[in-house]
């Protein structure tokens, strides 16, 4: 490379001139009463455990607590393991169908990403309810050989197969899903730059239409301060 690196960047109108435009959002979403009541237990629980201990032991609590935060906010069948996932008991559910209803309407595509492999099923067996017929989950535990045939499926615009639920680990690179033209991060992760990789599944060479991304956040939550600590770090 030397004596020159030379960069590109999609959204370099001098380089590509047909890439349409990425639209960000934040997309708040309110705790359910049964929501509220469990996150405001979890907090006593860990403030009552955090009185009686100290260093690196205080640290594990913490961090072993954001995870549950995080499921409490997607779900509180999540966070308790008890299945069901009705609609009326997640916030994150309701606003879900808001934007998937409209995406039907127009019988476009989207993306749904979330850091959970347990929710991935759920969150399907809701869309399929609201688009009158399946879509496809891709996570960690589909084998490699299948996974050509799901974005062969997805890709294919003469079969509408109107959304993908991923694991962000598992789908957040190397896939080309451009038949989608709306994102949502159901949660966030810790790192900007895995989110915006996420993102460009759709978002990248071969998209024809302005691409929608909704990031979820709950109020009054954890999750706010997440969405705070990566605004800083993307700065």
């Amino acid at each position: 490379i030397s004596p020159y690196i030379l960069r590109r960047l999609k959204t370099d109108k001098s380089v590509i001139t047909d890439l349409p435009d990425k639209v960000e959002m934040k997309t708040y979403a309110s705790l359910s009463k049964k929501q509220v009541v469990l996150y405001e237990d979890l907090v006593d629980d860990i403030a009552e455990r955090l009185e009686q201990k100290d260093g690196i032991q205080r640290r594990g609590i913490i961090l072993s607590s954001l995870v549950k935060f995080k499921q409490l906010c997607n779900h509180p069948d999540q966070y308790l393991g008890t299945g069901g996932f009705h609609e009326k008991d997640s916030g994150k559910f309701a606003r879900l169908r808001e934007i998937c209803e409209t995406i039907f309407e127009k019988r476009e595509k989207i993306l749904i990403f979330t850091q959970f492999k347990e929710i991935t099923k759920p969150i399907h067996d809701f869309l399929a309810g609201i688009f009158r017929r399946d879509g496809l989950v891709l996570h960690g535990s589909v084998p490699v050989r299948k996974r050509k045939g799901l974005i062969e499926r997805f890709q294919n615009a003469d079969d509408y197969t109107p959304f993908m639920v991923l694991s962000l680990k598992a789908g957040g690179v190397g896939l080309n899903l451009t038949e989608a033209n709306h994102v949502v991060h159901f949660d966030r992760w810790w790192n900007p730059a895995v989110e915006n990789q996420a993102t460009d599944r759709a978002f990248r060479i071969g998209q024809k239409k302005n691409v929608m991304v909704h990031k979820f956040q709950t109020r009054g939550t954890i999750e706010e301060k997440i969405d705070a600590m990566l605004v800083e770090k993307s700065e």
